[in-house]
């Protein structure tokens, strides 16, 4: 089975390599924005789409007129136009399934997300050392970066991008494995939470680490002395330099722990069965309209805050592909009343879950924490969707709602 990893490391850049770095991504800022420019013309005036072939040819005139855009890669240019192609059917993709927000595509700002794509030519040199790695880049000559871990498969291109902290190269590599195979059948359901990040079937559990809950405090202090500085000043960039440096902490810290979670998790289990939540929908602001306002608002806002610092969704992409490399498989199922049905005699009713972290059947009175009692409810319509398959368990979910309707005779 042949996937593709990515491996990203630190660049030691001399001032002459981190200035040419910030030309490319200037320039390549600049291709974007203008093809960006043609494309939404042409689009508002004539409801047509420029091919990123034809901006291809106009990134030729563009050259002839404008030296400087000679200097970076030719085939880095060329990757913007690709990019905003693919932008522009992701928008037009929105748009025929009527969403809401089709999203469409943005210009760039100048200082945030810098970075280019070299398709081709980037290969490895002869390393200095064990922590010393050496790249070589067309046009650019040998990179140094700090090597972490080695780099597997053969690389396909590289990305160079900038942080608050500094220059950063990601690799894109096309690995080989041989077909993983579980040596036992360990089947396990998990529900997310708040308060616990995770709690498995069998009892183990997993406790969240809430990173921009830690920082929140010290971050407020920063934007709050952002707020009284004068807009670009010196003082101004100094501070707001900070504030990208704490969001950079809280991101590494939520990607670390999500990674270590979910590999302890595919590693140990053959098939995984999570609720199929939708993570934007449940974040969705409460506040409402003006003709129309929410309820709640504070204790929602609270709780959106709570399920995006956790990382549900981030948790769920790592999980699928860690068990695809591992020869495990995800199993899905519909998250409707997993928190109210008894996991002992199967009883659902709001009354059973009084409170977040307790669970009394007023059926049975069987009592266990609720977050345990709705992974086994997960694990049971987990073995539900595999012996039966999906529609089976819709169409017996469907008939459970429908008993519950009072009858209209």
């Amino acid at each position: 089975m042949i996937i593709q990893k990515s491996f990203k490391y630190e660049l030691r850049l001399t001032s002459s390599q981190e200035e040419a770095c910030c030309q490319i991504a200037g320039a390549c800022r600049f291709v974007w924005n203008k093809s960006l420019a043609l494309k939404k013309e042409a689009w508002e005036k004539d409801k047509k789409n420029i091919h990123r072939f034809e901006l291809d040819r106009f990134l030729t005139e563009w050259k002839n007129e404008l030296d400087w855009l000679s200097f970076p890669p030719s085939q880095s240019l060329q990757q913007v136009n690709k990019d905003l192609d693919v932008a522009f059917k992701n928008f037009f993709r929105r748009l025929k399934e009527k969403k809401e927000d089709p999203g469409f595509p943005k210009f760039k700002k100048k200082g945030r997300n810098d970075s280019f794509r070299i398709p081709q030519g980037v290969c490895l040199a002869d390393q200095l050392s064990k922590k010393v790695g050496v790249v070589k880049v067309p046009k650019l000559g040998k990179f140094f970066f700090t090597k972490t871990r080695e780099i597997e498969g053969s690389i396909k291109h590289a990305t160079i991008s900038r942080m608050c902290d500094g220059w950063y190269i990601s690799f894109n590599c096309k690995v080989e494995i041989i077909d993983p195979k579980k040596e036992k059948e360990l089947i396990v359901g998990i529900d997310r939470g708040v308060k616990r990040f995770v709690m498995c079937s069998d009892g183990k559990e997993i406790k969240g680490v809430s990173p921009f809950k830690r920082n929140s405090k010290k971050l407020a202090r920063f934007q709050k002395e952002l707020s009284k500085k004068k807009k670009f000043s010196s003082n101004w960039g100094k501070i707001k330099i900070k504030i990208k440096t704490i969001h950079l902490h809280i991101r590494n810290i939520r990607k670390d722990f999500l990674h270590k979670a979910s590999s302890q998790i595919a590693n140990s289990h053959s098939i995984i069965v999570m609720e199929k939540l939708q993570t934007k929908n449940m974040t969705k602001s409460a506040k409402g309209t003006i003709d129309n306002p929410g309820k709640n608002v504070t204790a929602k806002r609270g709780l959106n805050r709570s399920i995006l610092d956790q990382g549900w969704y981030m948790f769920q992409q790592f999980v699928e592909y860690k068990m695809l490399w591992t020869g495990g498989r995800v199993v899905y199922v519909n998250p409707r009343y997993t928190s109210q049905r008894c996991s002992v005699c199967g009883h659902t009713s709001k009354e059973n879950r009084k409170t977040q972290t307790f669970f009394c059947c007023l059926s049975c009175m069987h009592k266990e924490n609720a977050d345990l009692n709705a992974a086994k409810n997960i694990l049971a319509e987990g073995h539900s969707v595999l012996a039966c398959g999906v529609e089976a368990l819709a169409s017996a979910m469907k008939q459970e709602l429908q008993a519950r309707r009072p009858s209209t005779v």
